[in-house]
């Protein structure tokens, strides 16, 4: 298995993908039935199977990924040959920018002292679909860039 198994309530979201998926394999409704109850472990292969076609249908769309943690921020530019990160670091150790207030300061004060900006660009390695997974698993949520947009235009200034 490459990245992670789907979990329940993403099966559930996916069952008519799913229902797909084992139709491609010749599997019927009542094949998987069967496959379920006498050879556990293929069914655990398949879903496996499964969990890393979505994977990788959806990593290989990202475009944009985020992490926000109260003292940082990295915002990420999944770019065709590269990842492109904006880091910002909070050095006043009592705002919190995973809160409304403490966003509110971040904004109010984002040019002061007391916010680091960082850039750095690194190549994917051979899986760049891993690359981006990795990021995921760190806590990084998929979005449309709008942070990162924002931001690559006040550090490219």
């Amino acid at each position: 298995m490459k990245y992670a198994r789907l979990t329940k309530e993403q099966f559930e979201e996916l069952n008519q993908e799913f229902i797909n998926f084992l139709a491609t394999q010749s599997i019927t409704a009542a094949e998987w039935a069967e496959i379920k109850t006498n050879t556990p472990e293929v069914a655990e292969e398949e879903l496996d199977v499964f969990s890393d076609l979505i994977w990788e249908g959806v990593l290989s769309k990202v475009q944009y990924l985020e992490h926000i943690s109260p003292q940082q921020m990295h915002l990420f530019h999944c770019a065709k040959k590269e990842l492109r990160l904006i880091a910002l670091k909070i050095k006043n150790p009592k705002v919190d920018i995973t809160t409304t207030e403490g966003f509110d300061w971040f904004r109010a004060n984002l040019l002061s002292d007391d916010v680091e900006f960082f850039t750095a660009n690194k190549a994917y390695s051979e899986n760049k679909g891993r690359d981006k997974f990795k990021i995921i698993e760190e806590g990084a949520s998929i979005t449309k860039g709008e942070l990162y947009t924002y931001f690559e235009s006040l550090v490219s200034k």
